[in-house]
């Protein structure tokens, strides 16, 4: 009762968090160089044609009044109309939600899948040869950029050896599929998860490493404790306390790194999705884009913090 307090709590929290966020978006979006209506009128165009475009892009109305607007069409589910297009926003947010859930949820997948045994490894084989080559490819995968090594990849495995496609969901012309979507998600999945799986590693390898000193792991040692026992009853449960807080931080990193991917390999989601509107100055496109990724990062912390409550039940919220 006390966690579904707390969880009530956290939701209200959020309301003027969120509502605190837009404006701040907002002043930003209008305060970046640039008019909407630049992209949308002929260089020739008469003063009196773009002040025509720019009421009916909505833009001939002072900040406050845009902003009133917008929250009040937001909270009726209206969030604007594209400019290019003129098509609801909403609509084609959700149509890019999809593929980038798709590209997140294998991506946490896979690095976790194998960071955590490779953390574990690491911290067990402490101070020897798999320990240092373990924590040196860790350190490689956390420097290297999401950019360069998609780059990399596109021309190695693409270009020269043809093995996958360089972009894309699916193949043109083809029927799709599972087994080809898997084919066009090696890739990028590859790229998103190289920092993760290392940084996830050396936060897992250290993680252990300081419970394998702990006092109840000795006691456990001393009775005779066959070492997965040890392992799985006392260390990795220990262990998952403070690396819940990375995985919630991963989540909110996660969308900013899958901006830079999808450009690359021509992914249709989210991230494909907001750098268009940065070109063509959607404002109300990049308003959702921003109140979406908000709403990411504000459940991200309520689920980390729930978790703690399910894996230390010593954790109380009141």
């Amino acid at each position: 009762m006390k966690l579904k307090k707390y969880i009530i709590k956290r939701l209200l929290t959020a309301i003027p968090v969120l509502l605190m966020i837009s404006v701040g978006a907002f002043i930003m979006m209008n305060l970046a160089p640039g008019d909407p209506t630049d992209l949308y009128v002929s260089p020739d165009a008469t003063p009196m044609q773009v002040e025509a475009t720019r009421r009916a892009l909505g833009l001939d109305q002072p900040y406050p009044v845009q902003y009133v607007r917008w929250l009040g069409r937001a909270l009726q589910g209206d969030l604007g109309i594209n400019y290019s297009t003129r098509y609801p926003v909403l609509p084609i947010l959700v149509s890019r939600i999809g593929p980038t859930i798709v590209l997140m949820g294998v991506t946490l997948l896979v690095s976790y899948l194998i960071a955590i045994p490779l953390g574990i490894l690491s911290a067990r084989k402490h101070g020897t040869w798999i320990d240092n080559l373990l924590t040196g490819g860790a350190f490689v995968g956390v420097s290297i950029p999401n950019f360069f090594l998609g780059l990399g990849l596109i021309y190695v495995f693409s270009v020269q050896l043809g093995w996958f496609p360089t972009g894309g969901m699916s193949q043109l012309g083809g029927e799709g599929g599972f087994i080809s979507a898997i084919h066009h998600l090696v890739l990028p999945v590859t790229v998103l998860s190289a920092f993760y799986i290392a940084n996830m590693t050396r936060y897992m390898r250290s993680t252990m490493i300081q419970v394998y000193g702990e006092n109840y792991i000795r006691t456990a040692t001393a009775k005779g404790l066959a070492a997965e026992v040890i392992l799985t009853r006392h260390g990795i449960r220990n262990a998952l306390i403070p690396v819940i807080t990375i995985i919630g931080t991963d989540l909110p990193r996660l969308v900013g790194g899958a901006i830079v991917t999808e450009q690359i390999f021509q992914w249709p989601g989210l991230g494909r999705l907001t750098i268009m509107a940065i070109q063509q100055r959607e404002y109300p496109m990049l308003m959702a884009i921003t109140m979406l990724s908000a709403v990411v990062v504000l459940f991200a912390n309520l689920f980390v913090d729930i978790m703690y409550a399910v894996v230390d039940p010593r954790i109380k919220y009141n």
